[in-house]
């Protein structure tokens, strides 16, 4: 998922993707754990979508502290 896409997104479709991302991240996981993943790459492809919907929340949340700090 690129950054482009995840900016366009609403805050309340972040948090429930976020939710999604990462039990598809933990699945995966444990998949691995128990048998060797054809793409092991993904696992680093999904930490990276979770790492990058965290972030564009964290931000939104300091613009929003912000925005009220400076009425």
């Amino acid at each position: 998922m690129e950054q482009e896409v995840i900016r366009e997104l609403s805050t309340v479709e972040l948090i429930e993707r976020l939710e999604d991302e990462s039990k598809q991240l933990v699945k995966l996981k444990l998949n691995h754990a128990v048998s060797p993943l054809e793409n092991p790459n993904k696992i680093k492809a999904y930490r990276r979508i979770v790492a990058r919907i965290k972030t564009e929340l964290r931000k939104r949340e300091l613009e929003e502290l912000n925005k009220s700090e400076n009425k």
